[in-house]
This record gives C-alpha cells, sequence and structure tokens, in this order.
C-alpha cells in the first residue's frame, strides 16, 4: 500500500494515500473525506487507529499463546535482515527491523496506531507495514523523513491495509497532529542525550580506525535536537516532550522506549534511570525493564579497562523500558 510524507507547517502538510476510500473508512475507521491529497491547515492527520482484527476485547495484541510465552523472556536478541540500515554514514544509531517488529507485536493489534517521534532511518515505519498496522513517525531532519518515505515505496506488502507516515516536525508539536487517545503504543529509539555529540575514541574496538575514529556521529547541532543536551536538561525536555504524548494514550495504553548508558570521564551516565524517573514524574508507571542483548550482533571487540578498571561494555547491551499510561491519570 502506498504511504505518505508530511513536511512542516511552513509548507503545508500534506498526506498520499491511494487506498480505495470505502476500504480505508471500512477498515480503519476513516472519516469520509478524499485522501488522495489532501492539505490539512490545522495540521490533523487522518489515520485510522481502531483495531480491525477478531481478537478478544481483553487482548493487549494478536498473539498466540505460544508466541506469548516466548516474550516472557527478559533477555532479547536480534538479528539484522537485508533491509536493514547498518551504515552509519546514513544514521549514526539504527536498531533491527525484528526489534521494532516485537515491540509492535507486543503492544499492538492489527489497524491501531503506533507512534515513533524520533523516527530516524524509519525502522518502526517499516515494521509497521510489514505487520498491518498504522504509524506515524516524526523527525526534525528533512533528510530522514525522505530516507524513511524511499525505504517505504521499497518495502512492498500486498496484505497491508494501513497507513504508514513520514512528519517533518519537532517531537514538541506532535499532539497537534493526532486526536487525544487514539494511540495504543508510543515506540521509539530517542537521542542519548550528548552520547553521540563527541569524537569517538573507538577504545573498546580491537581495530579503533574502523572509519569511525575521531568522527562526531551527532544527527545535527540544531538547538531543538535532544542529542545536544548534557543528561540533566535532556531528561528534563524528554518529560517536556512525553508529558505532551501521554493524551494522545489510549487509556493503559503502551510506551516503549530503547536506550542504552554510556561512560563519560570514567563515570557511568544512567540514561535509563533518569528517563525511569522523569516518566514516572510524568504520568507513565513502569511495567517491564527489558535487556537487549546485543552480544551476537557485535564482533571484534578489544579489552577496556584491564587490568585496573572493570567496564562492562556498553555495546553488548541496551534497556528496553516499558510503560503503560498510569490509570491515576
Amino acid at each position: 500500500m502506498p504511504n505518505g510524507v508530511v513536511r512542516n507547517i511552513e509548507r503545508m502538510p500534506i498526506v498520499h494515500n491511494a487506498t480505495p476510500l470505502k476500504e480505508k473508512r471500512r477498515r480503519s475507521n476513516l472519516p469520509k473525506a478524499n485522501l488522495n491529497e489532501k492539505t490539512f491547515p490545522d495540521k490533523k492527520l487522518l489515520i485510522g487507529h481502531e483495531r480491525i482484527c477478531q481478537c478478544g476485547p481483553t487482548h493487549i495484541n494478536c498473539m498466540t499463546a505460544k508466541e506469548w510465552l516466548k516474550s516472557q523472556i527478559g533477555v532479547w536478541q536480534f538479528y539484522y535482515e537485508g533491509r536493514d540500515v547498518r551504515d552509519k554514514t546514513v544514521h549514526p544509531a539504527t536498531f533491527p527491523i525484528s526489534l521494532s517488529k516485537k515491540v509492535i507485536e507486543l503492544f499492538t493489534h492489527e489497524g491501531e496506531l503506533v507512534l515513533d517521534p524520533f523516527i530516524g532511518s524509519g525502522t518502526t515505519l517499516i515494521a509497521a507495514n510489514d505487520l498491518n498496522r498504522n504509524c506515524v513517525g516524526f523527525d526534525l531532519q528533512d533528510k530522514y523523513v525522505n530516507f524513511s518515505n524511499e525505504r517505504l515505496a521499497q518495502n512492498k506488502n500486498m496484505f497491508n491495509e494501513t497507513q504508514q507516515v513520514a512528519v517533518q516536525d519537532d517531537a514538541r508539536n506532535i499532539n497537534d497532529y493526532l486526536d487525544k487517545e487514539s494511540v495504543s503504543l508510543i515506540w521509539t529509539s530517542p537521542p542519548y542525550a550528548n552520547l553521540l555529540n563527541r569524537k569517538r575514541k573507538n577504545k573498546s574496538r580491537r581495530n579503533r580506525d574502523n572509519g569511525q575514529l575521531d568522527k562526531v556521529e551527532q544527527y545535527s547541532q540544531d538547538p531543538r535536537d535532544l542529542g545536544t543536551l548534557e543528561l540533566e536538561e535532556y531528561s528534563q525536555a524528554m518529560g517536556n516532550i512525553f508529558e505532551g504524548l501521554l493524551p494522545l494514550l489510549k487509556p493503559k495504553g503502551h510506551c516503549v522506549i530503547n536506550v542504552p548508558d554510556m561512560w563519560w570521564e570514567n563515570s557511568r551516565i544512567t540514561i535509563h534511570v533518569s528517563l525511569i524517573e522523569e516518566l514516572r514524574k510524568r504520568g507513565y508507571e513502569l511495567r517491564n525493564i527489558i535487556i537487549w542483548d546485543r552480544t551476537n550482533l557485535v564482533n571484534k571487540i578489544g579489552i577496556f579497562g584491564w587490568p585496573s578498571n572493570y567496564i562492562t561494555m556498553g555495546v553488548t547491551f541496551e534497556y528496553i523500558l516499558h510503560f503503560i499510561r498510569s490509570s491515576e491519570v
């Protein structure tokens, strides 16, 4: 199914969607509007958000009991596939499509709406397309919105009855685009404070000069970019963004965030702890902490800290933080 790209409000948002309207309204609960090329001066997007599966009303996903059982393990591993983006010159911090599909399958039904506030290379959109979920992704950078759209154009799925849209805008403006209580899942891997905004030293690599040595891989130096912020300011900004997103979540809707920690001047910077504390203040309830075991994805690891300073290798694992919208909100 064709997918869309929405530019920022200065250029007037446009949604491109060639799906027959009769079928789209029936399957995705869309209003009667011409979606083939429609402008929205008030930014609101016309996109489905209701389930189109036949699952029971108390089910939180479309999984079978066997699939659910496998997902109860709190340490996850994933592999890359041919469609994944591995080139760090395209995007410095990508994750596998299989990771995104796992999260979406766990916390949504077919037809429901997934939101990624930091879409980056567009992996969440590809996963949603594969799984027949509606999805909107936002990014500050036009190059990433364009790249996401190119990937969607190449990802042909004849069974997809939903819509995936890339939007160029600040995550702080997302609630201008979507209706309250329309989102079933917020899923993202956000900028990691100023982790990438420094020259890479590759101290943990056997071959340090791998093409990334002494490079600054930060997405941009835009002052709105969270990747330029120190941890305290970053946590506050993230809290503000996610507090703004909270009304968009359905009651008991899910929010899943992938983050690592980092080392800075021989100190562990606990990004995941800062985010947990901040989101708890903003109406999110922490439900699960899952470890993404990346040992199968990294290679040529060198000795780091020996013999006097034991430090676990940050590239070998990351955190997947699962929240729900608190019932007290």
